[in-house]
Protein backbone atom coordinates (compact mmCIF):
# COMPACT_ATOMS: atom_id res chain seq x y z
CA UNK A 1 0.00 0.00 0.00
CA UNK A 2 1.64 3.60 -1.24
CA UNK A 3 0.17 6.10 0.81
CA UNK A 4 -0.12 9.64 -0.39
CA UNK A 5 2.90 11.83 0.30
CA UNK A 6 5.45 8.82 0.47
CA UNK A 7 8.62 9.56 -1.39
CA UNK A 8 10.39 8.09 -3.86
CA UNK A 9 12.90 7.26 -1.36
CA UNK A 10 10.21 5.96 0.98
CA UNK A 11 8.77 3.93 -2.03
CA UNK A 12 11.41 2.21 -3.76
CA UNK A 13 12.56 0.88 0.21
CA UNK A 14 8.64 -0.55 0.87
CA UNK A 15 9.28 -2.68 -2.23
CA UNK A 16 12.82 -3.44 -1.92
CA UNK A 17 11.05 -5.00 1.68
CA UNK A 18 8.46 -6.26 0.59
CA UNK A 19 10.58 -8.64 -2.11
CA UNK A 20 8.75 -6.48 -5.35
CA UNK A 21 12.29 -5.49 -6.51
CA UNK A 22 15.53 -6.50 -5.89
CA UNK A 23 17.43 -3.07 -6.03
CA UNK A 24 16.12 -0.08 -4.34
CA UNK A 25 18.60 1.78 -5.97
CA UNK A 26 18.05 0.55 -9.39
CA UNK A 27 14.38 1.89 -8.88
CA UNK A 28 15.74 5.18 -7.50
CA UNK A 29 18.17 5.30 -10.60
CA UNK A 30 15.15 5.19 -12.85
CA UNK A 31 13.57 7.69 -11.56
CA UNK A 32 16.06 10.33 -11.39
CA UNK A 33 16.31 9.60 -15.60
CA UNK A 34 12.88 9.93 -16.41
CA UNK A 35 11.26 12.25 -13.97
CA UNK A 36 7.92 12.33 -16.56
CA UNK A 37 5.50 10.43 -14.37
CA UNK A 38 5.18 10.48 -10.48
CA UNK A 39 4.24 6.97 -8.80
CA UNK A 40 0.35 7.47 -7.72
CA UNK A 41 -0.31 6.25 -3.78
CA UNK A 42 -2.39 3.25 -3.72
CA UNK A 43 -2.65 -0.98 -3.09
CA UNK A 44 -0.75 -2.51 -5.88
CA UNK A 45 -0.86 -6.67 -6.43
CA UNK A 46 2.43 -8.12 -7.71
CA UNK A 47 2.09 -11.62 -7.99
CA UNK A 48 5.96 -12.32 -9.06
CA UNK A 49 8.98 -10.13 -8.81
CA UNK A 50 9.75 -7.80 -11.21
CA UNK A 51 12.68 -5.05 -12.63
CA UNK A 52 12.67 -1.84 -11.51
CA UNK A 53 11.42 -0.68 -14.97
CA UNK A 54 7.87 -2.99 -14.90
CA UNK A 55 7.11 -1.77 -11.80
CA UNK A 56 7.86 2.13 -11.86
CA UNK A 57 5.58 1.97 -15.00
CA UNK A 58 2.85 0.41 -13.44
CA UNK A 59 3.34 2.86 -10.67
CA UNK A 60 3.38 5.57 -12.63
CA UNK A 61 0.05 4.32 -14.41
CA UNK A 62 -1.24 4.02 -11.62
CA UNK A 63 -2.26 0.12 -12.19
CA UNK A 64 -3.90 0.01 -8.80
CA UNK A 65 -5.57 -3.17 -7.00
CA UNK A 66 -9.46 -3.30 -7.26
CA UNK A 67 -11.56 -5.07 -4.42
CA UNK A 68 -14.66 -6.53 -6.06
CA UNK A 69 -17.65 -6.30 -3.80
CA UNK A 70 -20.63 -8.33 -4.62
CA UNK A 71 -23.92 -7.15 -3.14
CA UNK A 72 -26.60 -9.35 -3.69
CA UNK A 73 -30.22 -8.31 -4.13
CA UNK A 74 -31.19 -8.43 -0.39
CA UNK A 75 -28.41 -8.28 1.98
CA UNK A 76 -29.01 -6.39 4.96
CA UNK A 77 -25.91 -3.26 5.65
CA UNK A 78 -25.32 -6.37 8.49
CA UNK A 79 -24.31 -8.54 5.47
CA UNK A 80 -22.81 -5.80 3.52
CA UNK A 81 -20.30 -5.07 6.45
CA UNK A 82 -19.43 -8.46 6.68
CA UNK A 83 -18.19 -8.72 2.76
CA UNK A 84 -16.48 -5.05 3.05
CA UNK A 85 -14.40 -6.39 5.89
CA UNK A 86 -13.93 -9.72 4.19
CA UNK A 87 -12.53 -8.09 1.03
CA UNK A 88 -10.00 -6.04 3.27
CA UNK A 89 -12.04 -2.92 2.76
CA UNK A 90 -12.01 -1.65 6.19
CA UNK A 91 -14.07 -3.25 9.44
CA UNK A 92 -17.28 -4.63 9.82
CA UNK A 93 -18.04 -1.84 12.33
CA UNK A 94 -16.58 1.01 10.50
CA UNK A 95 -19.22 -0.26 7.46
CA UNK A 96 -21.62 -0.25 9.60
CA UNK A 97 -21.12 3.36 11.28
CA UNK A 98 -21.06 4.93 8.05
CA UNK A 99 -24.28 2.91 7.33
CA UNK A 100 -25.67 4.15 10.53
CA UNK A 101 -24.67 7.65 10.56
CA UNK A 102 -24.77 9.19 6.86
CA UNK A 103 -28.22 9.18 6.34
CA UNK A 104 -27.93 12.52 4.73
CA UNK A 105 -27.00 11.36 1.69
CA UNK A 106 -30.59 10.10 1.08
CA UNK A 107 -32.12 12.71 3.55
CA UNK A 108 -33.66 14.35 0.32
CA UNK A 109 -35.73 11.37 -0.98
CA UNK A 110 -35.77 9.56 2.67
CA UNK A 111 -35.81 12.32 5.14
CA UNK A 112 -36.99 9.60 8.07
CA UNK A 113 -34.47 7.16 7.32
CA UNK A 114 -32.69 6.19 10.26
CA UNK A 115 -29.74 4.45 7.91
CA UNK A 116 -28.93 3.72 4.74
CA UNK A 117 -30.70 0.13 4.58
CA UNK A 118 -32.55 -0.23 2.23
CA UNK A 119 -30.73 2.22 -0.28
CA UNK A 120 -27.38 0.31 -0.92
CA UNK A 121 -27.77 -0.59 -4.11
CA UNK A 122 -27.39 -4.46 -4.74
CA UNK A 123 -24.74 -4.49 -7.35
CA UNK A 124 -21.45 -5.49 -8.33
CA UNK A 125 -18.61 -3.02 -7.04
CA UNK A 126 -15.01 -2.27 -7.31
CA UNK A 127 -13.13 -0.45 -4.88
CA UNK A 128 -9.64 0.61 -3.91
CA UNK A 129 -8.49 0.83 -0.50
CA UNK A 130 -7.57 4.89 -1.36
CA UNK A 131 -11.55 5.45 -0.83
CA UNK A 132 -12.77 6.13 2.27
CA UNK A 133 -15.77 4.18 4.00
CA UNK A 134 -17.93 7.31 3.17
CA UNK A 135 -16.97 7.47 -0.77
CA UNK A 136 -17.91 3.77 -0.73
CA UNK A 137 -21.90 3.93 0.70
CA UNK A 138 -21.91 7.21 -1.02
CA UNK A 139 -21.64 5.21 -4.46
CA UNK A 140 -23.89 2.43 -3.29
CA UNK A 141 -26.68 5.19 -2.77
CA UNK A 142 -25.66 6.85 -5.79
CA UNK A 143 -26.61 3.36 -8.07
CA UNK A 144 -29.77 3.19 -5.90
CA UNK A 145 -30.70 6.99 -7.20
CA UNK A 146 -30.06 5.82 -11.18
CA UNK A 147 -32.33 2.55 -10.37
CA UNK A 148 -34.60 5.17 -8.97
CA UNK A 149 -35.02 7.54 -11.50
CA UNK A 150 -35.20 4.69 -13.93
CA UNK A 151 -38.39 3.31 -12.63
CA UNK A 152 -39.90 6.47 -11.58
CA UNK A 153 -39.86 6.31 -8.01
CA UNK A 154 -39.94 9.77 -6.57
CA UNK A 155 -43.43 9.40 -4.21
CA UNK A 156 -43.46 8.01 -0.80
CA UNK A 157 -39.67 6.85 -1.18
CA UNK A 158 -39.93 5.39 2.29
CA UNK A 159 -42.76 3.27 2.43
CA UNK A 160 -41.95 1.75 -1.35
CA UNK A 161 -38.89 0.86 -0.32
CA UNK A 162 -39.88 -0.64 3.05
CA UNK A 163 -42.54 -2.56 1.25
CA UNK A 164 -39.73 -4.01 -1.57
CA UNK A 165 -37.56 -4.60 1.22
CA UNK A 166 -39.76 -7.18 2.92
CA UNK A 167 -40.87 -8.54 -1.08
CA UNK A 168 -37.44 -9.05 -1.83
CA UNK A 169 -36.94 -11.77 1.34
CA UNK A 170 -39.91 -13.14 0.36
CA UNK A 171 -39.53 -14.38 -2.79
CA UNK A 172 -36.44 -15.10 -5.15
CA UNK A 173 -38.66 -15.66 -8.14
CA UNK A 174 -38.92 -12.72 -9.88
CA UNK A 175 -42.04 -13.05 -11.77
CA UNK A 176 -44.08 -13.37 -7.84
CA UNK A 177 -42.93 -10.11 -6.52
CA UNK A 178 -46.10 -8.33 -7.91
CA UNK A 179 -48.04 -10.87 -6.47
CA UNK A 180 -46.23 -10.68 -2.74
CA UNK A 181 -46.71 -7.18 -2.91
CA UNK A 182 -50.61 -7.31 -3.58
CA UNK A 183 -50.89 -9.59 -0.10
CA UNK A 184 -49.01 -7.11 1.71
CA UNK A 185 -50.80 -4.21 0.60
CA UNK A 186 -54.34 -6.00 0.46
CA UNK A 187 -53.75 -6.57 4.50
CA UNK A 188 -52.56 -2.98 4.86
CA UNK A 189 -55.36 -1.75 3.52
CA UNK A 190 -57.68 -4.01 5.88
CA UNK A 191 -55.00 -2.97 8.89
CA UNK A 192 -53.87 -6.60 9.30
CA UNK A 193 -50.86 -7.52 10.61
CA UNK A 194 -48.28 -8.31 7.83
CA UNK A 195 -46.70 -10.82 9.95
CA UNK A 196 -43.78 -11.59 7.54
CA UNK A 197 -40.82 -13.94 9.16
CA UNK A 198 -37.93 -11.76 7.71
CA UNK A 199 -38.80 -8.54 10.01
CA UNK A 200 -38.65 -10.87 12.86
CA UNK A 201 -35.19 -11.50 11.65
CA UNK A 202 -34.31 -8.32 10.89
CA UNK A 203 -35.67 -6.68 14.20
CA UNK A 204 -33.53 -9.65 16.14
CA UNK A 205 -30.25 -8.61 13.51
CA UNK A 206 -30.68 -4.93 15.27
CA UNK A 207 -31.05 -6.60 18.75
CA UNK A 208 -27.56 -8.01 18.04
CA UNK A 209 -29.78 -11.83 19.10
CA UNK A 210 -30.72 -13.21 15.95
CA UNK A 211 -29.44 -17.14 16.23
CA UNK A 212 -29.68 -17.85 13.07
CA UNK A 213 -32.73 -19.26 12.96
CA UNK A 214 -36.52 -18.62 13.95
CA UNK A 215 -38.40 -20.17 16.46
CA UNK A 216 -42.55 -20.05 17.10
CA UNK A 217 -41.40 -17.85 20.48
CA UNK A 218 -39.21 -15.35 18.65
CA UNK A 219 -42.96 -14.24 16.68
CA UNK A 220 -43.12 -11.82 20.25
CA UNK A 221 -40.28 -10.11 20.02
CA UNK A 222 -40.69 -6.73 21.52
CA UNK A 223 -39.58 -4.27 18.14
CA UNK A 224 -41.69 -2.11 16.16
CA UNK A 225 -40.03 -4.12 13.04
CA UNK A 226 -41.79 -7.20 14.43
CA UNK A 227 -44.94 -7.04 11.72
CA UNK A 228 -46.26 -10.16 14.09
CA UNK A 229 -46.90 -7.99 17.18
CA UNK A 230 -47.42 -4.43 15.04
CA UNK A 231 -49.94 -3.71 12.54
CA UNK A 232 -47.89 -1.62 9.30
CA UNK A 233 -45.10 -1.49 7.90
CA UNK A 234 -42.21 -1.87 10.18
CA UNK A 235 -40.04 1.58 10.86
CA UNK A 236 -38.07 1.01 7.85
CA UNK A 237 -36.41 -1.20 4.77
CA UNK A 238 -35.36 -4.61 6.31
CA UNK A 239 -32.30 -4.88 3.85
CA UNK A 240 -31.41 -3.78 0.37
CA UNK A 241 -34.31 -4.47 -2.23
CA UNK A 242 -33.53 -4.73 -6.24
CA UNK A 243 -34.84 -3.37 -9.53
CA UNK A 244 -37.79 -5.69 -9.39
CA UNK A 245 -39.02 -5.96 -6.06
CA UNK A 246 -38.75 -1.55 -6.28
CA UNK A 247 -41.16 -2.50 -9.38
CA UNK A 248 -43.09 -4.88 -7.49
CA UNK A 249 -43.63 -1.94 -4.69
CA UNK A 250 -44.56 0.60 -7.28
CA UNK A 251 -46.53 -1.78 -9.16
CA UNK A 252 -48.21 -4.57 -7.37
CA UNK A 253 -50.89 -7.01 -9.03
CA UNK A 254 -54.16 -6.28 -8.53
CA UNK A 255 -55.66 -9.57 -6.33
CA UNK A 256 -57.66 -10.42 -3.70
CA UNK A 257 -54.81 -12.73 -2.02
CA UNK A 258 -54.27 -12.33 1.94
CA UNK A 259 -52.14 -15.30 2.33
CA UNK A 260 -49.10 -17.30 0.58
CA UNK A 261 -47.11 -20.27 1.44
CA UNK A 262 -44.25 -22.13 -0.12
CA UNK A 263 -45.02 -24.73 -2.43
CA UNK A 264 -41.88 -26.84 -1.52
CA UNK A 265 -39.91 -25.76 -5.21
CA UNK A 266 -38.86 -22.55 -4.83
CA UNK A 267 -42.74 -20.49 -5.73
CA UNK A 268 -45.46 -19.92 -3.61
CA UNK A 269 -48.77 -21.12 -3.48
CA UNK A 270 -51.25 -17.87 -3.09
CA UNK A 271 -54.79 -18.23 -1.29
CA UNK A 272 -58.04 -15.20 -0.91
CA UNK A 273 -58.62 -16.84 2.44
CA UNK A 274 -57.49 -18.54 5.82
CA UNK A 275 -59.57 -21.83 4.36
CA UNK A 276 -57.51 -21.43 0.99
CA UNK A 277 -54.54 -21.12 3.13
CA UNK A 278 -54.93 -23.81 5.58
CA UNK A 279 -55.13 -26.34 2.93
CA UNK A 280 -52.12 -25.02 1.02
CA UNK A 281 -50.39 -25.23 3.98
CA UNK A 282 -51.11 -28.96 4.61
CA UNK A 283 -50.33 -29.29 1.29
CA UNK A 284 -46.72 -28.08 2.00
CA UNK A 285 -46.17 -30.29 5.33
CA UNK A 286 -47.20 -33.68 3.65
CA UNK A 287 -44.77 -32.43 0.58
CA UNK A 288 -42.19 -31.67 3.59
CA UNK A 289 -43.27 -34.78 5.47
CA UNK A 290 -44.01 -37.25 3.25
CA UNK A 291 -47.31 -37.98 4.94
Amino acid sequence: MLRQGFSTRRIASELKSQGIIRSADAFLLWHYFHRKRSAKAGEYLFEKPANAIEVYDRLARGDIYVHTVVVPEGFTMFDIAQAMQDEGLGSREDFLKSALSETSLIADLAPNAKSLEGYLFPNTYEFTRTQSMHDMVAIMVKQFRQVAQEIGLNADVEKTVTMASIIEKETAAPEERPLVASVYYNRLAKNMPLQADPSVIYAELLDGSYGGALHHGDMQFDSPYNTYRHAGLPPGPIGNPGKTSLEAAIRPAQTHYFYFVSDGNGHHRFANDLEEHNKNVAAYRKLMTGR
